[in-house]
């Protein structure tokens, strides 16, 4: 743990707590002038401090952790880089916000969520009443698909109701690393009297539920691992459904499409902790150094679950490697993405075309890795592969996409991938960005549009509009 100055935090846990500095000094055995000094950022708050907190007060360490410090910073940099805010804030002056006063910064986030839905709002009204509104001042809409990607990104991607109760039915169906479709199918006709049929199911559906007969069908093109992921989803559905819809209810969204999306996401989130248990998962995880296709052979799973199931390992009590999960298509296109901790995906601009995730599709089915270093200068570790989906004849369409899955390169060492890769050296690292509108990175020979709210000065060979800077091939 590098020297971390939070006196504004430690300040508010008192303050929540309703403690004198003196009180809080004698319950955790430090003197008095050494709280002050931790709460003046005169000193900085240690490890044996933290775990003083914490035994006095069952303090979650995460409340002091650098990787939310981290995802605040993203957070707040995307949100003060609308043009109509004026003004450039340093990132000097970001990191400063987001250590010593997280609730304030937090709390500008939510007021820039809100400020774009606003226009977002307006938006749709002006087009509704026939206004010419200039396209430079829409902003996308935040989608169902986004309020819920928000809701699991605001929990760390780890929901702990949901993981506890699918790892105690877990031990009650099978005691070994792998949750069987079998184990599962029996399940559900002893507990809830469904009979699972396996048949010809819409290729879109999967699965098809009809209440009245009591019974599950799924789809005979279903490998073994999503037949069981299917069952596990339809058990979530049945068994703890009065616990997704609190879950959902909970979270505050605002329409009850979004409320569904969410149950149903839950629902998926229940189906991968039970097939993967979370104590033999971690376990198998450690034990095979993260390697994704040994943990899908154990679990019975494809490349992509286990992707899934290793973004959510952050039980307070039992920390897996946090892992950042996209799933992209060539077009760029992001159609899932997880984040335990603090990478940050932004909703502007795109993707950076540095990104190995890009790299996959050139290497279909081959695993390909990359030290890549963002702007703020931390350095992550990169994991893609292409999945591919096709049902059908040889005339159908089939999808491809690029699953990629990232950490922070000091948990690097923990991870098979980083044979081969010179983590130390910091020369060695490709820099990447979030996405050329919110990237600071003005010098990159990959930038397609100067970051928002500022503009370049370049000469014509850099120019973008300019035949010298296209490719002489």
């Amino acid at each position: 743990m590098k020297k971390a100055f939070m006196g504004v935090r430690l300040k508010r846990l008192r303050e929540e707590r309703r403690l004198t500095q003196q009180a809080l000094a004698s319950a955790i055995g430090i003197s008095l002038s050494y709280l002050n000094q931790l709460e003046n950022n005169q000193r900085p708050l240690t490890i044996a401090v933290l775990l003083k907190l914490n035994a006095a007060f069952g303090v979650d360490v995460q409340l002091f952790s650098e990787d939310d410090e981290a995802r605040l910073i993203a957070d707040l940099r995307e949100a003060l880089s609308d043009s109509e805010v004026g003004g450039t804030v340093s990132a000097a002056e970001l990191r400063e916000l987001a250590s010593n006063m997280p609730a304030l910064g937090r709390a500008l986030v939510g007021i820039n969520r809100r400020y774009r839905q606003a226009i977002e709002q307006s938006a749709a009204l002006a087009a509704r009443l026939g206004e010419d509104r200039q396209a430079d001042t829409a902003i996308l809409p935040s989608t169902p698909y986004e309020e819920v990607r928000d809701f699991f990104y605001a929990r760390h991607n780890y929901i702990a109701e949901l993981d506890d109760a699918a790892e105690r039915l877990a031990d009650e169906l099978s005691p070994s690393v792998a949750v069987t479709p079998s184990a599962l199918a029996d399940y559900l006709k002893s507990r809830f009297d469904v009979t699972v049929v396996i048949g010809d199911v819409a290729d879109a559906v999967h699965r098809r539920f009809d209440p009245q007969n009591r019974t599950l069908h799924l789809s005979r093109r279903l490998e073994p691992g999503q037949r069981a992921f299917q069952l596990a989803t339809q058990i979530a559905m049945l068994a703890f459904d009065r616990e997704l819809i609190a879950l959902a209810d909970g979270a505050g969204f605002a329409n009850q499409e979004t409320r569904g999306l969410a149950r149903i996401g839950l629902a998926n989130y229940f189906a991968g902790a039970l097939i993967m248990p979370y104590g033999r998962f971690l376990t198998e995880a450690r034990n095979r150094r993260y390697d994704i296709d040994m943990l899908g052979e154990a679990f019975g799973v494809g490349f992509e679950t286990v992707c899934h199931r290793l973004s959510t390992l952050q039980r307070p009590s039992a920390r897996g490697v946090p892992f950042f999960f996209i799933r992209v298509d060539r077009a760029g296109n992001i159609s899932k993405r997880q984040s335990a901790t603090d990478f940050h995906f932004s909703r502007i601009g795109g993707t950076c075309p540095l990104w190995n995730v890009y790299e996959a599709f050139a290497s279909p089915g081959r695993i390909v890795t990359q030290f890549a270093r963002m702007p703020d200068e931390r350095a992550y570790l990169w994991i893609a592969r292409t999945v591919s989906h096709k049902s059908g004849g040889y005339e159908s369409l089939g999808k491809s996409f690029a699953v990629a899955l990232g950490c922070d390169v000091r948990h690097a060492g923990e991870l098979v991938y980083s044979r081969g890769l010179d983590i130390h050296d910091p020369a060695s690292a490709v820099p990447i960005g979030i996405g050329c509108k919110v990237c600071e990175r003005i010098d990159c020979p990959q930038r397609a549009f100067p970051p928002i709210g500022r503009s370049l000065m370049i000469d014509e060979r850099q120019s973008l509009f300019s035949p010298y800077a296209a490719s002489k091939s």
